[in-house]
């Protein structure tokens, strides 16, 4: 198995299917064996019957393609489903994407070839690379001012050098995934911190690449209070990895 594609999702009924109707067409048009994994973070909603009848749905001739929903119970966070996905990966290369699909999947072509060739461990999505140039859709002008001020805290309490660590669209090798995630601790939005902080901790190579990035309005991140909760987790980050070495 190459590609793992896992994809956290929380009361994403609405958006999820035709995400991965894309995916099912990107993929008929590639040579190599990908297994996409859907992670319900306990969802409300009918997320799962929605994945469900869109993986029965898949097209006959996509043989390369396996499918699978994975029910983490109980709303965990973000980072929590990711980390499942993650573990329970069998593919070579390990990419994670938001259920919108803000970044589109074709955008895995940038990634694979990256870490396929041994160059890399990790290549991680940024929407700040190239001037931003690749941002389709902004967000609100607060939800980008709540973001940069967010990465100025990330440089001055955890680590330097990433400009963007929070977007939804990262890759890694099976080894650094299983080592990375198998330590992760923080189950909100600012695993991705953690998991860059480990990275670096422990010297694994990090490639930043700019994607091209829309901004969906439906987005389920709650600016103030998923804002504070990022916050006071990035405040722990360093304490909880203290012994890692």
């Amino acid at each position: 198995m190459l590609l793992s594609l896992i994809i956290p999702a929380y009361n994403e009924a609405g958006r999820i299917g035709p995400s991965l109707e894309k995916a099912f067409r990107y993929f008929e048009s590639v040579d190599y064996d990908v297994e996409i994994l859907v992670v319900d973070d306990g969802s409300s909603d009918e997320t799962i019957p929605s994945v469900e009848q869109v993986f029965a749905r898949k097209p006959a001739t996509l043989d390369r393609v396996t499918t699978r929903v994975i029910p983490v119970g109980a709303n965990m966070g973000k980072g929590a489903a990711v980390r499942r996905g993650m573990l329970e990966a069998t593919g070579a290369i390990r990419i994670f994407t938001d259920a919108d699909f803000s970044t589109p999947i074709a955008e895995v072509r940038k990634i694979i070839p990256l870490i396929a060739d041994g160059e890399y461990d990790i290549v991680i999505g940024s929407r700040a690379a190239e001037g931003r140039t690749l941002v389709k859709k902004h967000q609100p002008w607060y939800r980008e001012m709540i973001g940069r001020f967010y990465n100025v805290l990330v440089q001055l309490l955890v680590f330097r050098g990433i400009k963007d660590t929070q977007c939804g669209f990262k890759g890694f090798s099976a080894q650094a995934a299983e080592q990375l995630f198998s330590k992760q601790k923080v189950a909100g939005f600012s695993f991705d911190v953690e998991i860059l902080f480990l990275a670096q901790r422990f010297g694994y190579r990090i490639c930043v690449i700019a994607i091209e990035w829309y901004n969906d309005e439906r987005t389920t991140v709650g600016a103030l209070t998923d804002s504070t909760r990022m916050f006071w987790e990035l405040l722990r980050i360093r304490n909880l990895h203290r012994h890692d070495r």
